[in-house]
């Protein structure tokens, strides 16, 4: 079976969490998704390059501002819809789902929880309409300890200069507007960090190089130069020297994303080895007869459906605006567990044909690894849920 299988659609659970509208909501993403990103995904893939018509599709649909409120030009969702068009569409491609989530659960949300009224009429309607947003905070000495970031920036009458580099930026390709930390004062430690609103054509920022990368590589991960780069002392985002809590607060949300992205892979996956082992045959008989085959089959089912109903769970504590980040860091941590299991067992299942690049488990399998790096590594997932459990 090879890409032309494509079409298959396995069907949901049953999952009354869901309301009328979310349901329509999610067939008509999957729908797009079918239709639209899944022909274009391998090709992506293999050149690396996010399609720009598609790109333009997915604002055109209303995808890229689903929480954005509509006197702004958005679709007035809520994050749980955010949440559902991740998964079904990382079930195709997951950097169609990255795109999206990033755009939606880091960089939307963070402007419209933080901005002053005259960002929001400046920002929210471009983020509906055509602008793509980037999260900047990683550099290279600043990886899992998020706030040993070394990027300055130094106060020059009513402007800020940044100086630095950021490593590991995803949507930097395609992105407008980066929300990007710095520090203002190194000796203040997280104190001095402030998140900053850096447009891209802003003198002195450049996006640099672009990773090569195992995974997810449409989606755009590069490096940005901030060379003497002025940026208004009104494209401050929240209070200087309180980035710290708007990247915790972000991250948080973002890690249930994380989830929906890494679900959406192990769907994707599942649905492709549960095709395959029945019409796959040896021995006379279709492997899907074989109980070994039953039983991996069995526990890939079962562990996706652990981890739906953790993401949708975590999603709905976030719309009700119940505390969420031990949730959001166990479903971080398990999700991408499940996706690069289920991904692993699905090659395992299409045996030889499912080492090779003609069949689809093996993209699956690459995009799953980075669930457990990005966004806080599964060891600080850890770290997270360890001290909240003990009060801390």
């Amino acid at each position: 079976m090879s890409d032309s299988s494509s079409s298959i659609i396995a069907k949901p659970s049953p999952l009354t969490s869901l309301t009328e509208d979310e349901q329509l909501f999610r067939a008509n993403i999957r729908q797009f998704a079918e239709e639209k990103v899944r022909p274009l995904a391998r090709e992506m893939d293999e050149k690396a390059v996010f399609d720009s018509a598609l790109l333009k599709e997915f604002f055109a649909l209303g995808l890229m501002g689903i929480e954005i409120p509509e006197s702004y030009g958005g679709g007035a969702g809520t994050f749980f819809e955010a949440i559902l068009a991740v998964e079904e569409l990382s079930r195709c491609d997951a950097s169609a789902g990255v795109i999206v989530d990033v755009q939606n659960t880091l960089v939307n949300n963070a402007l419209l929880r933080y901005t002053t009224d005259e960002q929001k009429k400046k920002y929210l309607p471009r983020m509906a309409a055509d602008m793509v947003g980037s999260y900047a905070l990683s550099e290279a000495g600043s990886g899992s300890d998020a706030f040993a970031l070394t990027c300055r920036a130094v106060k020059q009458g009513a402007d800020y200069v940044l100086t630095g580099r950021k490593l590991w930026i995803t949507n930097a390709k395609e992105a407008g507007i980066f929300i990007l930390l710095a520090t203002v004062d190194p000796a203040l430690g997280y104190k001095g960090i402030t998140a900053f609103l850096v447009e891209r054509d802003m003198p002195g920022f450049s996006v640099g190089k672009k990773e090569d990368k195992l995974g997810i590589r449409a989606s755009s991960t590069c490096e940005l130069i901030l060379e003497d780069c002025k940026v208004p002392g009104e494209n401050v985002l929240g209070q200087v020297g309180k980035g710290y809590k708007i990247a915790i607060e972000t991250l948080n949300e973002g890690r249930i994303g994380i989830g929906a992205q890494m679900l959406g892979i192990a769907q994707g996956a599942f649905e492709y080895a549960l095709a395959y082992a029945q019409e796959r045959k040896q021995f006379g008989k279709a492997i899907a007869e074989f109980q070994a085959v039953q039983f991996q089959l069995a526990e890939m089912a079962t562990e996706i459906e652990a981890a739906r109903l953790m993401v949708y769970n975590a999603a709905r504590m976030k719309d009700a605006g119940v505390n969420f980040v031990k949730e959001a860091a166990m479903v971080k941590y398990y999700t991408s567990q499940v996706a690069e299991r289920v991904a692993s067992l699905a090659v395992e299942i299409y045996g030889g044909n499912g080492f090779v690049k003609e069949y689809p488990v093996e993209k699956y399998f690459r995009d799953s690894k980075i669930g457990k790096i990005y966004e806080g590594t599964s060891n600080m997932q850890l770290a997270t849920i360890a001290k909240l459990l003990m009060g801390k």
